[in-house]
């Protein structure tokens, strides 16, 4: 059983959190503003300078809820106060990445070129020194949207087993296949 929802959440210096009447939660902190829908069974209350999450029961659905909520509001809180930052390489020969303003362009060996636009709740950077792979940079405070554009940029050029080459995440660690054998008996 999971003891997620149980732990509170500390609420720094500079956050403000309501809780609407038809149960959306808003926090807002220096770096922006992030909203919640809550299921109706589960209540959100300040308690000591800390949000406490409770469920009603002790129902599976209840405790599923419980520990859900909890873990989003608490990456709210931590998106609002000091954000997300992701960053991905570009691992093969030929493969580039600009950027201008929110659009993305990647060269990633392919007859075209992919163009993505980024939506705006999202800031992105794209590194390029010699010697060494191009990264993209994507920073936001809404920890669910960057994962999700992250994982469609992967999704791309996904790294292949052999060489490894393909989009990664920076410091992944990827199963290599050794290949073909060399020699013959």
């Amino acid at each position: 059983m999971s003891r997620v929802g149980k732990s509170p959440i500390a609420l720094p210096q500079g956050v403000t959190f309501t809780v609407s009447a038809d149960n959306v939660v808003t926090v807002k902190g220096p770096k922006g503003e992030l909203h919640q829908a809550v299921d109706s069974d589960i209540t959100v209350e300040v308690e000591e300078g800390q949000l406490v999450v409770k469920r009603p029961s002790d129902q599976k659905r209840h405790k599923a809820l419980h520990g859900l909520y909890r873990a989003l509001i608490n990456n709210m809180v931590v998106g609002v106060t000091t954000g997300y930052k992701l960053e991905q390489e570009l691992v093969g020969v030929g493969y580039r990445a600009t950027n201008t303003g929110n659009t993305l362009d990647l060269v990633l060996g392919y007859s075209h070129h992919y163009v993505f636009e980024l939506p705006k709740e999202i800031k992105v950077s794209t590194t390029a020194e010699k010697g060494k792979n191009p990264t993209i940079i994507l920073e936001s405070i809404d920890k669910q949207l960057i994962g999700q554009v992250a994982a469609k940029i992967r999704s791309l050029r996904a790294p292949e087993p052999y060489k490894g080459k393909g989009i990664k995440f920076v410091g992944e660690v990827l199963r290599r296949k050794a290949g073909k054998s060399a020699s013959k008996k």
